[in-house]
């Protein structure tokens, strides 16, 4: 996998609020225009539906989860990125990873990082 990562002055949890409220994913996801889940956990092998900016509903899985920590996801069946976040003395490391087939989405990555991080400033 390739990895973006950042350093951001929000604790971890604040963080990990924004990586994970599918509310929040619009504001950070550059290819996300909306996110529901079927249920109300966000929870290893909940499922749910993205939408992209064009207004394609995809199916997706919560594949990977570390609660506070990390979570991965396969979209339409396809394992797509990696989320993380990291405790650091002050503050935190937040990171983000793209399948090894996809190195030209790590700038949509670093954007996200940017935008998270700005997010964060404001909680």
């Amino acid at each position: 996998m390739w990895t973006v990562n950042r350093k951001l002055d929000a604790p971890a949890d604040t963080v990990w609020q924004i990586l994970t409220d599918l509310d929040a994913w619009p504001r950070w996801g550059l290819t996300v225009a909306k996110a529901s889940l079927n249920g109300a956990a966000f929870e290893l092998g909940a499922t749910g539906t993205v939408w992209t900016p064009v207004g394609v509903p995809l199916p997706f899985v919560i594949s990977e989860l570390d609660q506070g920590r990390t979570w991965g996801w396969t979209v339409a069946g396809v394992p797509a990125t990696r989320h993380g976040v990291e405790p650091q003395d002050s503050g935190s490391r937040v990171w983000m990873s793209a399948p090894v087939w996809a190195p030209a989405y790590l700038p949509v990555l670093s954007l996200a990082l940017r935008r998270i991080d700005e997010m964060a400033a404001q909680f």
